[in-house]
């Protein structure tokens, strides 16, 4: 590798990683914007009592989401937030282990949450990128 591609590569590091953060972020806001919007806090809360969890477990999913998702697309505490997410992820590919791998499967599988999942560790080890509005905890 020459002197010019280490340092394009140095150069597009930051703006990498914050890609993968914002697109996270987004993933999280839609799926808990969804719960809210789309199933409706009434039904989100019944199909996670029909999973046998307690309605508040439903509560703070949407909350995770939704605040989790705005924290990432703002790089607001990245490697927390990353962090703090991960246990939602893997109750949703718990929850979808016995539909099978793929996600198209009926009932989704759960090879997307748990590459979500995945992702999110990565991202916690990364930091946020460039565009965080906290740069130096990010």
């Amino acid at each position: 590798m020459n002197a010019s591609t280490s340092t394009m590569s140095t150069n597009l590091q930051p703006h990498a990683i914050a890609l993968l953060r914002i697109s996270l972020g987004v993933m999280a806001l839609a799926h808990g914007l969804t719960k809210v919007f789309v199933f409706t806090l009434p039904g989100t809360v019944g199909y996670f009592e029909s999973l046998g969890l307690p309605s508040f477990i439903a509560y703070l999913t949407i909350l995770g989401e939704v605040g989790g998702g705005l924290a990432l697309i703002l790089g607001i505490y990245t490697r927390w937030i990353s962090l703090a997410m991960i246990p939602l992820l893997l109750g949703a590919t718990s929850v979808h282990l016995g539909n099978g791998w793929m996600f198209s499967n009926a009932g989704g599988g759960w090879e997307f949450p748990a590459f979500w999942t995945v992702a999110l560790l990565v991202q916690a080890g990364l930091g946020g990128g460039s565009f965080t509005l906290n740069p130096r905890v990010s």
